[in-house]
């Protein structure tokens, strides 16, 4: 894809421009921290890059953040990874969180907006929430939770899963979540690593017009985590507590001042997960301060989200856009949660969720905006649409047809916002910025505060031309460390072992002449179906269980036109046919130890597994071929123990055109 020298498919207004929270953040800036009054938003990129300690003094005089004993610096150390922000700085991000809940204007104002398939909005009130909190925190304390002890939550995308999280950070515990479509491996093997001591559990969800009781799994659960001392039952599907269990009613009872502990500035606040490719998921810590303060700028200035408004995002509680979503709470903004299929009962499902919302903000993900253009779906002409002011969308690069279709159906004045960052920092690189024009098919600019660059193989920077995606300079929601990594050897490697001392991302990446940024896709093999990060390993588990299977392989394609195509290949046990029924059967075996969005495409024989010569499976390599790259650029032949094997998949690819 060449960088667009087309007009721009959307220029914000004047009006909007001089409104924009970002352009008083300059003007003021300009004034006390020496920001540059002029030249727009490159010239404050540069500045938040070049004067990266003053920049993030600003952001958090700006926001007000409340810190408890003051902090000695900004930023101590800026080596990566090790960057140490803030120190002296004590915190708390449920306090920030609930801060709106203390404003006698506001605090009987919607929080929460829930909604589930029935499309009926409930409201929680800021000081309901607030109340709710308190209540939690005080029974957490009362179950001997202590700060750095892990709490976790096996539930949907529902007001108590948001209670949970910010009665742990209360109390100073590190909170850590899956959705409840993720099996019970699939959960061990996140949850384990980090030993719970509490678990919140629902009895089960529901999805496409269907309910899927969880208490299987939840039992499996509490029996394989023997650090837990109490399990509380959160009853979605208005099952009765089992034994040994506490009832989410009675540990949300009470009417309690809520305690926040205030913690160091890079004390942990929740664990993230990668998504497993090698092994075992990475378990990613990042900190109280870190991440309320990359929050504030990446809510507050980049999405423009303020009192006011209304911010959805569709997500689970698996995926660090939930825990982003929840930020929303830290500008005063009301965020929408959804609980649901995105497409039930019909494809334009989170436009209705719009408009019974009153959204302002709506974020989904590319997948949905092409199956929706897909469905002829016209969102403008069939709902009112009128106080969205921005579409973003993350998961995978928004095609330039999406944003044409975006611009065509959804409205013309739409601020198209496509958004990429990663689990690993719980932030954006690069996306919206509110006073930019936006071209077709492209992220407006890096984020501020981002040094943000594309590399040759050889760390020279690159201008519309493709390259690796690095970060020159330290963020503060950048891992504080990985869990059980005491060396710090396996983050060192993650992101580190490539350039020393920058962050490589994993994304191909171009900046262009006029500085917006174009994603090309994973330069690893890692899987993203649906905007959902996903490991492969996961599924050669599942699969291989099966006797039929000897060996499989699982590849993510992203395709020209948009789509993601995710085949299954497996070589077969000897006098094994690849028929109906055994197709059937490792779909099943998928879905029900992982999840439905495991599930492959396509399933191909294929006569082996090709391997590198220390036995690892060949990915990336077979990844390209099938994205029509030649033999000899997609591998290095020496590499593999059986080169022959690849020709199998470089023919697929011809033959599927």
């Amino acid at each position: 894809m060449n960088p667009s020298n087309t007009a721009p498919l959307w220029q914000p207004s004047q009006e909007r421009i001089d409104g924009a929270r970002i352009t008083r953040f300059q003007a003021w800036a300009a004034e006390r921290y020496g920001a540059p009054a002029d030249g727009g938003y490159a010239a404050l990129h540069r500045w938040s890059v070049e004067e990266l300690a003053t920049f993030w003094e600003a952001v958090a005089d700006w926001f007000g953040i409340r810190f408890t004993t003051p902090y000695e610096s900004v930023l101590a150390d800026r080596s990566m990874p090790g960057a140490r922000w803030f120190p002296g700085a004590t915190v708390n991000y449920a306090e920030h969180a609930l801060r709106t809940a203390t404003d006698p204007g506001r605090a009987q104002e919607p929080a929460l907006l829930h909604v589930d398939e029935n499309q009926d909005p409930q409201a929680v009130s800021w000081s309901e929430l607030r109340r709710q909190v308190g209540a939690l925190a005080a029974e957490l304390r009362a179950l001997g939770v202590r700060p750095g002890d892990r709490v976790s939550g096996y539930l949907p995308n529902i007001p108590q899963a948001v209670t949970a999280l910010l009665a742990t950070a209360a109390v100073g515990a590190v909170w850590t979540s899956c959705a409840p479509d993720f099996g019970a491996r699939s959960v061990l093997d996140r949850f384990q690593q980090v030993e719970p001591v509490v678990l919140f559990a629902v009895d089960g969800y529901r999805y496409g017009g269907k309910s899927h009781d969880r208490r299987d799994t939840v039992a499996e659960l509490r029996a394989e985590l023997p650090t837990l001392r109490a399990v509380i039952h959160v009853p979605l599907l208005r099952t009765p507590a089992p034994d040994g269990a506490l009832d989410w009613s009675t540990v949300t009872s009470g009417d309690v001042e809520p305690v926040f502990e205030q913690v160091p500035f890079d004390h942990p606040l929740w664990v993230l997960y990668s998504s497993g490719t090698t092994g075992l998921p990475k378990a990613i810590v990042q900190s109280q301060g870190g991440i309320l303060i990359e929050h504030l700028k990446q809510l507050g200035l980049h999405c423009d989200l303020g009192p006011g408004d209304r911010f959805f995002w569709y997500t689970s509680t698996g995926w660090m856009m939930w825990n982003f979503l929840v930020s929303g709470l830290l500008t005063g903004t009301t965020i929408v949660l959804y609980d649901g299929s995105p497409g039930f009962p019909g494809t334009d499902a989170q436009w209705r969720i719009a408009e019974t919302t009153g959204t302002t903000l709506f974020g989904t993900s590319a997948a949905y905006v092409m199956a929706c253009r897909k469905a002829g779906v016209r969102p403008a002409r069939d709902h009112d649409l009128s106080r969205v002011k921005c579409v973003a969308t993350t998961g995978s690069p928004l095609p330039p047809d999406g944003f044409r279709w975006l611009h065509e159906a959804a409205g013309e004045d739409l601020w198209i916002a496509s958004v990429s960052g990663g689990t690993d920092v719980c932030s954006c690189f690069a996306g919206a910025v509110p006073t930019l024009p936006v071209h077709i098919g492209e992220l407006q600019a890096a984020c501020l505060g981002t040094d943000l660059q594309a590399w040759d193989p050889q760390g020279r920077p690159l201008i519309d031309e493709v390259g690796e995606l690095v970060v020159t300079n330290p963020m503060p929601s950048m891992p504080i460390r990985f869990w059980n990594d005491p060396d710090g050897s396996r983050y060192l490697s993650s992101y580190f072992e490539t350039y020393p001392g920058v962050w490589r991302h994993g994304d191909w990446i171009t900046i262009t002449g006029h500085g917006s940024v174009i994603i090309h896709g994973r330069s690893d093999s890692t899987l993203n179906r649906q905007g959902v990060r996903m490991g492969s390993a996961d599924i050669y588990e599942a699969v291989e269980r099966l006797p039929e299977i000897r060996e499989s392989l699982v590849i993510g394609v992203e395709e020209p036109d948009g789509g993601y195509w995710m085949p299954l290949f497996v070589h077969l046990a000897p006098g094994t046919p690849l028929d109906d029924g055994l197709r059937l059967r490792i779909k099943q075996t998928i879905r029900e130890q992982l999840s439905p969005r495991h599930v492959p495409d396509d399933i191909i024989e294929v006569p082996g597994v090709p391997h590198t010569l220390t036995g690892k499976r060949i990915e990336v390599p077979v990844k390209r071929l099938l994205q029509g790259a030649a033999l000899d650029k997609a591998v290095n032949p020496g590499s593999v123990d059986n080169l022959e094997l690849l020709h199998f998949y470089e023919k697929l690819a011809r033959d599927r055109g």
